[in-house]
């Protein structure tokens, strides 16, 4: 277990504090370590689990869980694969089954039996399954920027740098690439974007930068590119607790046309479009957190 002390401090001057845990999980190949941050009180019941993106990490939801962590336990897990999380032997295991699995088990290493769930992209998939689910733990879902029909044309988009990262020379050469591969998160400020890119880095073992997410988890996502666009409206209008869902407007993973079917049937949602961003939102200004703490409140 390690205390991380956050730098930036809450509006009574009091440092923010997240304490960085793991939960040993398995696969068909083996064991393996999913690393977790813990911000607010841990004896806090009302408990709001944060899912990052197919190659992404936790620390996305540092601004968004420092916010609300005087009214949750906020629980940010990097997914298997992914931030400090252990990589699988074989990366064909790299899906769905696998990502829920873990999540199950760290829900009961928290010992909760219910939570929110805020989840983008990928992370709002793997909450709109267990959601969807008999008995589900959640009881409100927030998915950002994700539905239950992805077009082919988006998979594809996201299938040309997945896992095909260069190395970097520094730090700016790494942002300076993210910059433009992840140029519809919208317009971040340069501080916003230097978080983004030294918190996905790590050292390669010949002492350059390369992001901090296994390559092999491309290898599966370009298998399943081959079957077309990814329905799952089933899985969907079994959703039965409050949902938000939020797209940037200029997104091309969730179609306007989608968000407003999805409007209309399932959970029915409440819906809400971000002006000047495409995929994803990333919940690094208050406007954007304002949005899902408003709808976790209830109003």
């Amino acid at each position: 277990m390690s205390v991380i002390p956050d730098p930036s401090r809450r509006p009574g001057g009091e440092a923010a504090v997240v304490v960085e845990r793991d939960v040993r999980c398995a696969s068909p190949t083996g064991l393996h370590r999913v690393v977790y941050g813990e911000w607010g009180d841990p004896e806090n019941p009302n408990v709001l689990f944060c899912v990052h993106g197919m190659a992404r990490n936790r620390r996305d939801f540092d601004d968004l869980a420092r916010a609300m962590a005087g009214e949750y336990r906020v629980i940010c897990p990097d997914v298997v694969g992914r931030g400090r999380s252990d990589w699988l032997t074989d990366p064909l295991g790299y899906d769905y089954p696998q990502y829920v699995a873990d999540m199950m088990v760290l829900l009961a290493r928290i010992d909760v039996d219910t939570i929110h769930w805020l989840g983008t992209s990928m992370g709002g998939l793997i909450g709109m399954w267990i959601a969807s689910q008999p008995e589900s733990p959640i009881t409100r879902l927030v998915l950002n920027d994700v539905g239950p029909l992805i077009p082919a044309a988006s998979l594809r988009r996201i299938g040309e740098h997945l896992g095909r990262a260069p190395r970097f020379d520094s730090h700016q050469d790494a942002e300076n690439y993210l910059r433009v591969v992840s140029k519809p998160f919208g317009p971040l400020t340069d501080a916003q974007w230097r978080h983004l890119t030294e918190s996905s880095l790590r050292q390669a073992a010949d002492g350059r930068l390369e992001m901090r997410y296994d390559p092999g988890i491309g290898e599966p996502f370009r298998q399943r590119m081959r079957d077309g666009d990814v329905d799952l409206w089933p899985i969907y209008d079994r959703i039965r607790c409050p949902t938000l869902v939020i797209r940037g407007a200029e997104s091309d993973l969730l179609t306007r046309e989608t968000l407003h079917e999805m409007a209309a049937r399932g959970p029915r949602p409440r819906i809400v479009e971000i002006d000047a961003v495409g995929h994803a939102p990333m919940f690094l200004d208050a406007g954007q957190i304002d949005i899902v703490r408003d709808f976790l409140r209830g109003r």
